[in-house]
């Protein structure tokens, strides 16, 4: 019988509060800035594109689609597949990509976001729709 992985607890800082507590309840958080109107992740307080700090915490729909991936074939733990996704409200984010046949991934292929669990928070995750 094979162990479930096991992921590690994220690291957590009083800013990034909210989105811990948003993943427990399954929830992906991105930052909007309300001066430019750009979405960004990973959440901050300061805009990356004009460096506001007028930024709101704003519930991601979770769906993405693959914008490059890797897949790692030889590992001592087994294949597992790492690569960016576009989320539909705009960010891209690095991801691990899980319980999918990680040989049919595709760039431009439709993604969800997924929470694993860990010790601390959940980890978000994206898996094949």
């Amino acid at each position: 019988m094979s162990e479930a992985k096991k992921h590690p607890a994220p690291v957590t800082n009083p800013e990034t509060v909210p989105f811990w507590e948003a993943a427990k309840t399954g929830k992906l958080m991105i930052k909007r800035c309300t001066t430019c109107g750009e979405a960004h992740y990973f959440p901050r307080s300061i805009c990356p594109f004009c460096f506001s700090d007028k930024t709101e915490w704003e519930e991601s729909s979770g769906e993405a689609t693959i914008y490059t991936y890797s897949l790692m074939r030889k590992s001592p733990t087994g294949p597992y597949a790492i690569g960016y996704v576009t989320l539909k409200e705009g960010p891209s984010l690095q991801t691990n990509f899980v319980d999918c046949d990680l040989t049919g991934l595709k760039i431009g292929q439709k993604v969800k976001v997924v929470f694993k669990p860990t010790d601390g928070a959940p980890l978000p995750f994206f898996t094949t729709t």
